[in-house]
């Protein structure tokens, strides 16, 4: 049993979930449902039929850990150079939680977003490098995911004292085709097709981030670390 004592020990929160350092394993993280955000909480809010289904269904940990049987089986170990290793289940005082690499740069700090890295320093000439290689390889590889979002991509940095080098971009929620009939699951150059338009939908959201701090609007509410969260 893993000891949180507290929600407020979590470093980041999503819209379900809430993310926690494991206390035995700092370089892996856990996922944990908010206690307003449970499986039971969320069934309970649908109208039928929806509130038929299973709990399963609404619990997000056992959407990620299908997504990565099917990564594993349809894609392979190159998959994770563009996502966080899954370590499976551990049991928390707070709940069942989903354990992941935790992604961090090289001084040891916990990774930010990209959303967060945009909006500091705009579209550097390490960012434009290691964004078109992050780009090409999701399109060849066929990663499945719903639509990319810049707060759901870290920036995993070269820290030293001549600055700062992109090691990677790596997504770590919002991974899984989102369809019914999850058929890309199976037809290779489906899988491609759709993870191309996914793709290309990156550098619009960055370009509608920059114009957005342009002209004086508000960050919004995901993906911003503060130092004491990164540490």
């Amino acid at each position: 049993m893993i000891e949180f004592f507290s929600l407020d020990a979590a470093f980041s929160s999503g819209g379900n979930r809430l993310c926690f350092v494991d206390p035995k394993d700092p370089l892996r993280c856990i996922k944990i449902a908010r206690p307003e955000r449970t499986p039971e909480i969320k069934r309970a809010a649908k109208s039928f039929p929806s509130n038929m289904r299973p709990l399963s269904y609404f619990d997000e940990n056992v959407s990620d850990m299908s997504v990565y049987e099917h990564i594993d089986t349809t894609i392979g170990n190159d998959a994770y150079k563009l996502m966080p290793k899954c370590y499976g289940y551990v049991e928390t005082d707070l709940g069942t939680g989903l354990a992941f690499e935790m992604i961090k740069d090289t001084d040891g700090q916990i990774s930010i977003t990209l959303k967060q890295y945009v909006w500091q320093n705009g579209i550097t000439k390490t960012l434009e490098h290691a964004l078109k290689e992050f780009l090409e390889l999701w399109q060849m590889l066929g990663m499945p995911s719903r639509n990319l979002l810049l707060h759901n991509i870290v920036v995993q940095q070269d820290i030293s004292d001549r600055g700062s080098i992109i090691q990677r971009l790596v997504v770590i929620d919002g991974l899984g085709w989102p369809d019914i009939v999850p058929l890309a699951y199976y037809i290779r150059p489906l899988a491609r097709y759709k993870a191309r338009r996914k793709a290309a939908r990156v550098r619009d959201a960055i370009g509608k981030l920059l114009n957005k701090k342009a002209v004086g609007g508000d960050w919004g509410l995901r993906g911003w670390m503060d130092d004491e969260q990164r540490r």
